[in-house]
């Protein structure tokens, strides 16, 4: 008996010591809740209910296999070979002749040149998804463009707070640029506590803006959610963004379900010359949380974008599809819809407005399509209850 308590204690002893290396870890990464006069104008915003911020439209999440299915993974979910990349820094020296760039780095990560204005938007330059530098979803491959050869940064735009989406290190790496933060309300809690200045944090409800030398950037609803592995989730707001310059227009879904708002969008302040919409790490267990390809096409559709880049896919793995189902499944729906899409390489620099002709860069294997694996979002938290999505032939 005495053996088996001695072999116990070492066990808990143990557990202590790993927890305890583990909180240690996360901590600096998991972020400040808001506090003070800044909590009390979050909880004066429309989107405030019930001590927390929410969807107009309830989301569906069926929990079975759900969060979980980030740590499995089976064939053709994730690279089995290097995936090709570009790096642009060389061409930053000179401004799109154009007057509009983006350059995709994977994921939601980019950086848009517009009229003379250069926004990062949801920077990613971690090797990892995740408050734990050891554990969590892993990059497939390095940073295409280093963080230091990125051109002058005016702005940075964060969408929601998910570790994805809002990434410690990049933050910093950018503040000590001096640049400037345009994010929805709440998220400057965890700005301030990573060590960006209070006057260089914009924070902006639905349908607030804000100019960033002379280009319009406005928060635009998006139906998701937020939080960072604490107590507290849902206490900063997550959006899209117009991004509206004299000559050009953006628009970048942020992570988003299908809702009722695209259409307001497009008449506000379309159309857009280029949509960046998320397009990957969807599943039919929470239809409501992600577009997905068809329902991306859909929202470009709204909002009268001219030509699409599908952005959330191509870098790190969240949901159970093929890696490369994403691209396939785009470009099958704008065929049947009509529409123009890019698909650049991660870190190729492209034109929109100039219709570059972009290689298939991605390998050929097997996915579903969206007849086989539809993603539908519900009118009203209820699967019963769907959107009434086109379905090509």
């Amino acid at each position: 008996m005495k053996r088996f308590l001695r072999i116990l204690a070492l066990l808990a002893a143990v557990l202590v010591a790993f927890l305890a290396f583990a909180a240690a870890s996360a901590w600096p990464n998991i972020g400040k809740r808001p506090d003070g006069d800044n909590a009390s104008r979050y909880h004066a915003s429309p989107q405030w209910h019930g001590g927390q911020f929410a969807n107009p439209l309830p989301m569906y999440s069926n929990l079975k296999g759900g969060i979980l299915q980030i740590f499995e993974s089976a064939p053709g979910e994730e690279p089995d070979a290097p995936v090709p990349t570009k790096d642009s820094s060389a061409l930053y020296a000179t401004p799109p002749a154009s007057g509009l760039r983006v350059t995709w780095f994977g994921h939601s990560s980019m950086l848009l040149e517009i009229d003379g204005v250069n926004i990062v938007v949801d920077p990613l330059w971690s090797e990892r998804a995740s408050p734990f530098p050891w554990l969590g979803p892993k990059r497939w491959y390095e940073p295409p463009v280093p963080i230091d050869h990125l051109p002058r940064v005016d702005a940075v735009v964060i969408s929601h707070d998910h570790y994805d989406h809002l990434d410690r290190a990049s933050v910093q790496a950018l503040n000590a640029r001096g640049v400037r933060f345009v994010v929805p309300l709440g998220i400057g809690a965890h700005l301030r506590g990573w060590g960006v200045p209070e006057d260089r944090i914009t924070e902006l409800d639905w349908w607030q803006e804000t100019t960033v030398g002379g280009v319009r950037v406005v928060s635009t609803p998006s139906r998701h959610a937020s939080g960072r592995l604490s107590a507290q989730s849902d206490q900063t707001l997550w959006t899209g963004y117009a991004i509206v310059g004299p000559a050009h227009r953006a628009f970048y879904s942020g992570d988003t379900g299908l809702n009722a708002t695209f259409a307001d969008v497009g008449t506000a302040f379309g159309p857009f010359d280029v949509t960046l919409i998320e397009s990957g790490q969807y599943d039919p267990q929470w239809p409501d949380w992600h577009l997905g390809p068809e329902q991306a096409v859909l929202v470009h559709e709204q909002v009268r974008g001219r030509t699409l880049i599908p952005v959330h896919w191509g870098l790190i793995k969240l949901a159970h599809h093929a890696w490369t189902e994403p691209p396939e499944r785009i470009l099958a729906a704008a065929r049947c819809r009509g529409v123009d899409v890019l698909v650049p390489e991660p870190g190729q620099a492209v034109e929109p407005t100039t219709h570059p002709a972009v290689a298939r860069w991605w390998p050929a294997q097997h996915w579903f399509t969206g007849a086989q694996h539809p993603i539908v979002a519900s009118r009203d938290g209820d699967p019963r209850h769907l959107f009434d999505v086109p379905r090509c032939p």
